[in-house]
């Protein structure tokens, strides 16, 4: 039956994960379609519209995911909880695969995962319970009012769950002396630094 259940995507390929605590670590990135968060910043945009994408099955995701020799998955979007993922975590757990979610978690986060990446936004609530399974607290760093929401949303998660501050790629220079100032105050000294380093090795 598993060849009948098909996700919209947008993009599958082997790299390097570039941010948070497994910068470095090689992945398979499945990029699912579909989004209703809408970040200005967004570097995906192709990637918000589902009837853009193909549906593909998810044997044949697994199998993409076998072919790449890798043993790491990274599920990301788009907003990829805006699908049951149930299917496509069950059918990559039984191949052995550690499987890691990005997420805003505006939507419930169905699956199952060993490391749950949230980036809570502004302007699309966090639901409690993401706060709640979050493995790292990713949030992404325009302006000086974003280093004080994210101690907001910090007092959300558990005791511990890893907290960056990743500053937005195309305001990088204006933002990166607000986030330094910030992680060497008392304040920020249980966060660090998250880099975009794909974009700074020119990799997806």
């Amino acid at each position: 039956m598993a060849e009948r259940l098909t996700y919209p995507v947008t993009e599958v390929f082997p790299t390097l994960q570039g941010e948070g605590r497994y910068t470095g670590t090689p992945a398979y990135f499945i990029r699912l379609a579909g989004c209703d968060v809408g970040c200005s910043w967004c570097d995906v945009k192709e990637s918000w519209q589902v009837e853009d994408h193909p549906h593909i099955g998810v044997d044949e995701l697994v199998l993409g995911a076998k072919q790449s020799g890798l043993s790491m998955v990274v599920v990301t979007g788009g907003e990829p909880c805006m699908f049951n993922l149930e299917p496509i975590t069950s059918a990559l757990k039984k191949e052995g695969f550690k499987i890691h979610l990005e997420t805003s978690g505006a939507h419930p986060i169905i699956g199952d995962f060993d490391w749950i990446t949230l980036s809570p936004k502004k302007f699309k609530p966090c639901l409690p319970e993401s706060y709640r399974i979050a493995d790292e607290l990713k949030v992404v760093i325009v302006n000086k009012h974003d280093l004080k929401w994210s101690v907001e949303q910090a007092r959300n998660v558990r005791g511990d769950t890893l907290l960056y501050l990743q500053p937005e790629w195309d305001r990088r220079e204006k933002v990166h002396e607000l986030i330094m100032g910030f992680l060497c105050s008392e304040e920020g000294e249980a966060w660090s630094l998250s880099t975009q380093t794909q974009k700074y090795l020119g990799i997806r």
